[in-house]
C-alpha cells in the first residue's frame, strides 16, 4: 500500500470566500502514484471548512446567504445584544466556529484508474470563514 502526504496552504485576504482547491487535489492524487484507494482532504483550523458542490457561483452565493442568517457575524461579546459568548476571548470569530460546523471538516474520495472518482458536476472546494492569516490543507492520499 502507498501513501501521500502533502499540506496546501492557503492564505484568503477576505474574512470569508470559497476557493476551488479541486487541481491541487488532483495534483497530489497524481503524484501519489495511487491507482485504487482513497483521497482525505482535511481543512486543519477550526474556522475553515472543505466541501464537495456544484461550481456555480450562484450557489456560492446562496451558502454565504444561507450561512449568514444562521450564525450571523456579530464581533460583540453580549448574547444579549446578539454577540456571542467566545468573542469573549478577544477573538470576533465565534460566527466561523459555527460555520465550519455546519459545512464540515473533510471529504473523503475514492480513487479508481488513478483519478479522483467524482460525479460530472462535483467539484473540491475550500471554505475560509475567517482569513486574512495562513492556514492549512492536510491531503493524505492512500492506497495501491
Amino acid at each position: 500500500m502507498k501513501s501521500h502526504t502533502e499540506e496546501l496552504w492557503m492564505e484568503v485576504p477576505e474574512r470569508r470566500a470559497i476557493v476551488s482547491i479541486h487541481r491541487e487535489v488532483e495534483k497530489c492524487v497524481a503524484e501519489s502514484g495511487v491507482q485504487d484507494g482513497l483521497c482525505l482532504v482535511n481543512a486543519m483550523h477550526i474556522t475553515a471548512s472543505v466541501f464537495i458542490n456544484d461550481n456555480e457561483s450562484g450557489l456560492h452565493a446562496d451558502y454565504e446567504r444561507w450561512l449568514e442568517e444562521l450564525v450571523p457575524f456579530d464581533a460583540g461579546t453580549d448574547p444579549a445584544t446578539g454577540g456571542y459568548l467566545h468573542n469573549r476571548t478577544g477573538e470576533d470569530n465565534a460566527d466561523a466556529h459555527h460555520k465550519r460546523q455546519i459545512m464540515g471538516r473533510e471529504v473523503v474520495v475514492a480513487i479508481t484508474d488513478g483519478k479522483l472518482h467524482l460525479g460530472p458536476w462535483e467539484h473540491i472546494f475550500y471554505y475560509e470563514f475567517d482569513g486574512r492569516r495562513r492556514k492549512r490543507i492536510l491531503v493524505k492520499v492512500i492506497g495501491g
